[in-house]
């Protein structure tokens, strides 16, 4: 499973510079996500599952105390002009794609799809990347546009917030129903 290769605790060092993802959803978490949130994006290339892209609402994640600490922090998140609440954001991620398909159109369209499936009923799209995961945070910024707007310390990690406004298209998505 993608989830498993390339979290950072299993990924080998010399891959951690490509990507790497610091969430993990057990087989019941994957579940409740899909049946409660409806909102996993999966890629594919014929029959193998080549990336996803996790979306949830805070109400879904605070059931986890692991999480208090960043549905805490909202209201200090400010993005245009709009304070961050449970009510008017939600978490994207994690995001992970297979490393034969990084750089691709694989990550805007998923991106793109993510986005489709929240954009009804969050207006901003919240996501945290790790400091150390540069290829991430280029990929999220540069190539999907998300706007930094803080950085925020979880469980010794040091983190980049980074939002986006969920009534625009991804660049560089394609062909997303």
């Amino acid at each position: 499973m993608l989830e498993k290769k390339y979290h950072k605790n299993s990924i080998s060092e010399e891959d951690k510079p490509d990507g790497f993802i610091g969430t993990f959803f057990s087989e019941n978490k994957l579940k409740r996500l899909i049946e409660e949130e409806k909102s996993l994006a999966v890629a594919c290339d014929g029959d193998k599952v080549i990336g996803f892209a996790g979306a949830v609402s805070w109400q879904f994640l605070k059931i986890w105390p692991v999480f208090y600490p960043m549905i805490d922090d909202l209201p200090n998140i400010k993005y245009k002009d709009r304070v961050l609440s449970i009510d008017n954001s939600y978490q994207y991620g994690p995001a992970c794609i297979d490393k034969d398909y990084r750089g691709t159109e694989v990550l805007p369209n998923l991106f793109e799809c993510s986005r489709l499936l929240m954009k009804d009923r969050y207006p901003i799209l919240v996501t945290y990347v790790d400091q150390n995961n540069q290829r991430s945070f280029q990929a999220h910024s540069r190539k999907l546009g998300l706007d930094v707007v803080k950085q925020f310390e979880f469980h010794s990690n040091k983190l980049f917030v980074l939002c986006c406004d969920t009534s625009r298209k991804t660049p560089g998505s394609k062909g997303i129903q």
